[in-house]
């Protein structure tokens, strides 16, 4: 796909409907386009908006693409941010905008929204044996020279199903060695020398090019520094013995991938120890929570915790809600719940009050519990809540955010709508 496709592509998203489908936003909005409606920057707060919804703040959601494109040149990293947190084609092109070498992604339905909007580069950190998801990457492949797509092989018996289902594939699919981050992790590969028959299974192909050495090591057990960077080093070590055993001969470059949102740091510090190679190292960071941030997980799990000398992202989602119900000085309910707010990591955070355009700190405000459509909230003497107000909540992990929301009004901090972001789930 050209640029100006994937351009066109991004009009399309300016150019759909409002209606129905897109929860939270103004019902007089109904008939316009998306163009149109981000076109009259209407408020949050006075526009229209409908709660519960879920906005983005549109200087916090830059920032935090500022910081990590500056931390990844700072530390000499190929930055691939993956793009299961927002499912958003928008974001990704601005990611990309921001240095990002590409997008990772996690199962092919996310790949083919990507390449729906453009995107060449992807990452697929997931071993792929659909035989209908490869023959079509393979097609993909075969009609855009310009698209590079890499994933996993964690097994033999993967390598096998990869080869069987490509056939006679005009461009092989490049792969990397997945090595688990221990026993009792999630996916990949378990010892060094499983890794290396993995290894020998691939070069036994036609259709699969082993191209580099990547894990994930927020799966290491009982993680913390100590053990986290020694995993990082066995991977390193990995692909330094395929490249002493000639595994890489024919490549531009060898792909070393690792990183979650929660030791970036530490992938960072061990990826500039990576020794000289046969060849240039594309020593790749997968990081994705960092887009929008939030309020809970990440916000205590964020490298940027250990290294403040580095920066620090910025949580960039707040849900509005209005309260419904007051039956009690000590309880209330807002008219968000589990169809609106992540809730598997932590519950929401109350953080404001919004009354007669004024907010205030949510004092004396804590969400208890969350039912489809309602979050149960604890009062104290001290909070001043009624019944219409306005409850603007933080929410906690990012991927389970975006999700909820296809359509998401982008705003500044006076409450005016400046964008939409569209998500695909």
């Amino acid at each position: 796909m050209t640029a100006d496709t994937a351009a066109e592509s991004l009009a399309r998203l300016a150019a759909e409907r409002v209606d129905h489908r897109f929860k939270g936003l103004p019902p007089d909005a109904d008939g316009l386009t998306v163009g149109e409606l981000a076109a009259q920057r209407r408020n949050l707060f006075t526009g229209g908006f409908a709660t519960p919804v879920l906005a983005l703040s549109a200087e916090r959601l830059e920032h935090n693409l500022k910081l990590m494109e500056v931390y990844a040149d700072r530390h000499g990293l190929a930055f691939a941010p993956h793009g299961k947190t927002s499912m958003a084609p928008q974001l990704f092109h601005r990611q990309i905008e921001h240095g990002a070498w590409g997008i990772t992604l996690a199962v092919p339905h996310q790949v083919r929204v990507a390449r729906a909007f453009g995107i060449r580069r992807v990452f697929l950190a997931n071993e792929l044996v659909d035989p209908a998801a490869l023959r079509w990457v393979s097609a993909e492949l075969d009609a855009d020279p310009d698209f590079s797509f890499v994933c996993y092989v964690d097994s033999v018996r993967g390598v096998e199903l990869m080869d069987a289902a490509l056939g006679a594939a005009t461009r092989p699919v490049d792969v990397v060695v997945e090595l688990a981050a221990g026993e009792g992790a999630r996916t990949g590969v378990r010892t060094e020398a499983e890794c290396a028959a993995v290894a020998d299974a691939v070069a036994g192909t036609r259709a699969l090019r082993l191209v580099g050495v990547a894990g994930y090591e927020g799966e290491v057990p009982q993680a913390d520094p100590g053990r986290v960077t020694a995993w990082l080093r066995r991977l390193v070590a990995l692909a330094a013995d395929f490249d002493k055993a000639g595994r890489f001969t024919g490549l531009d470059e060898i792909v070393v991938s690792a990183g979650g949102s929660a030791w970036f740091d530490a992938v960072a510090e061990v990826f500039a120890e990576i020794p000289g190679l046969s060849l240039p190292v594309l020593k790749l960071l997968r990081s994705g929570a960092y887009v929008s941030h939030d309020d809970g997980h990440y916000r205590k799990l964020t490298p940027f915790n250990r290294v403040p000398e580095e920066g620090a992202l910025e949580p960039a989602f707040r849900l509005w809600t209005q309260v419904v119900s007051r039956p009690t000085a000590e309880q209330a309910f807002v008219n968000a719940g589990k169809r609106d707010a992540a809730y598997d990591l932590d519950l929401p955070f109350a953080q404001v009050i919004r009354r007669d355009g004024t907010e205030r700190p949510a004092d004396g405000v804590t969400v208890t519990a969350l039912s489809d459509q309602h979050a149960w909230l604890r009062t104290t003497s001290e909070a001043d809540l009624e019944v219409g107000d306005w409850v603007g909540l933080g929410l906690s992990h990012p991927c389970t955010s975006f999700d909820k929301w296809p359509l998401i009004p982008v705003a500044e901090a006076d409450g005016t709508v400046v964008d939409y972001v569209r998500t695909y789930f």
